[in-house]
């Protein structure tokens, strides 16, 4: 039998491991920006001692240097040091396009954030959709990011998820199909404070990983929410943890008129994955009627994106009771306003906007209960935005674009004396049934739902 000497099994461990450990390429070299392009403001970068810098400039928009390649699937590391509190991010699968506001960057950020609103690690939508992951949802991550101090970030997106990790703390968890190919990017933010011009944000380490990642990927915090924008479509982890679709995005499975067992024959249209309540006479379930689901609930965790059209008024209604209300307008129970606030007269009636986007209509206004004194965060008309309702042991919040908005406990004496004072009050024992339908409201306006998931608690 013949011995292999320890100088093959070496060479031969030494293959096996980088085989099994593919190389991160470097895609800052330290000495220039070589590979890189400079789109947007004006912003200056520069090489400094092996660090890759970004240096604020006055009367300028945002600043993008961005690789010359395109990348799909990654595992993207690096380390980022700010300064000062100047506002910064790093686009990933991110884009530059004639025909896309002129060429302005758009696409995945991942966000640096020392404001006291502490989002670093949420993923923002440039010059697109917004905000799609704010650390809102997942508030444990918060201290993540170490001011004055270099901070580690690892990005994996791989497939339709991205996931995010600072000094080691996951972040975010997000489920997205709209771009799978960019480049990526450092961003400059413009400033508004001249006591900011100069500010100096580092880059170093910068580092991609493009093929073979099961032994490089991170270990998910199973704590951390995953937020999903799948049109219609549920993921393994929301199967998992009990939800299903409420509205399957193609039938009306499941969903019946307010006033009858049947779904309505016109007026609520099915097409290409949305639901749309066509514009009437603008009255209270004056057209088709108000729709509800065939199931009732009493404890749940219920998401939908819906989009309004200019002057729209609509809402969500749970422990909706359709026996009660047999004369005209809308089936009655608790309400998650929908309405365009700049326009629609209703916003300025109620009690000091209880009657806005988000309320708890005519009961509680909504205001931003995530980051105290940011205004509440509406993506806009013609735009989807996301609604959240969670309901447990009494506990009800309502959520904006993953902001939290309203919170109550409906069996509480604070709210019996808000039912007691407002248009509910003849209604014995509003908001406080064991269960009730879920309601999508007519009210004359031309509005559009997707999404539609619930999970009973």
């Amino acid at each position: 039998m013949r011995y292999r000497s320890s100088s093959f099994v070496l060479l031969c461990l030494l293959a096996s491991s980088s085989y099994a450990q593919p190389p991160w390429k470097e895609i800052f070299n330290g000495k220039d920006l070589s590979g890189w392009n400079q789109l947007g403001g004006t912003a200056k970068y520069y090489v400094e001692k092996g660090m890759l810098v970004g240096e604020a400039v006055p009367n300028s928009p945002n600043s993008f240097l961005v690789t010359e390649k395109q990348y799909s699937d990654f595992i993207l590391e690096f380390d980022i040091y700010l300064d000062a509190d100047i506002n910064s991010g790093v686009q990933i699968r991110s884009n530059s396009r004639p025909d896309f506001q002129n060429g302005r960057v758009h696409g995945y950020q991942v966000e640096v954030d020392p404001s006291p609103r502490a989002f670093s690690g949420g993923i923002y939508d440039e010059a697109n959709r917004q905000w799609l992951y704010p650390i809102s949802r997942n508030p444990s991550a918060a201290p993540a990011y170490r001011h004055a101090q270099w901070n580690t970030y690892h990005i994996e997106a791989i497939g339709n998820e991205i996931n995010t990790w600072i000094n080691g703390i996951h972040c975010a968890r997000l489920v997205d199909d709209l771009t799978s190919t960019g480049f990526i990017g450092l961003q400059v933010h413009s400033i508004d404070n001249e006591k900011l011009i100069g500010s100096k944000i580092k880059w170093r380490n910068v580092k991609i990983l493009t093929s073979n990642f099961d032994q490089s990927v991170w270990k998910r915090n199973l704590e951390v929410p995953e937020i999903s924008y799948l049109i219609n479509t549920l993921t393994e982890l929301e199967k998992r943890k009990g939800w299903r679709l409420l509205w399957d995005g193609k039938t009306s499975a499941g969903w019946r008129s307010a006033r009858s067992e049947q779904f309505p024959a016109k007026g609520w249209n099915i097409n290409s994955g949305t639901l749309t309540v066509e514009a009437t006479t603008g009255g209270e379930s004056s057209g088709p009627g108000d729709i509800i689901t065939t199931d009732q609930f009493s404890d749940f965790e219920l998401e939908l994106e819906f989009k309004i059209t200019t002057g729209a008024n609509s809402g969500i209604k749970y422990f909706v009771d359709p026996e009660l209300n047999k004369s005209s307008g809308s089936a009655i129970g608790c309400e998650f306003q929908i309405l365009d606030d700049a326009i629609h007269p209703d916003a300025k009636l109620g009690v000091l906007g209880n009657r806005t986007v988000g309320s708890l209509y005519d009961l509680i206004a909504p205001e931003n209960l995530s980051v105290p004194g940011r205004a509440k965060q509406f993506k806009g008309v013609g735009q989807w935005n996301q609604a959240r309702i969670v309901s447990k042991n009494g506990k009800v919040e309502h959520w904006l674009n993953n902001e939290k908005v309203v919170e109550y406990d409906r069996f509480s004496q604070m709210f019996k004396a808000l039912v007691n004072y407002s248009k509910y009050q003849k209604w014995e024992n509003f908001g406080r049934w064991p269960q009730g339908h879920i309601l999508l409201q007519d009210h004359g306006n031309e509005v559009s739902f997707r999404n539609i998931k619930i999970r009973e608690l």
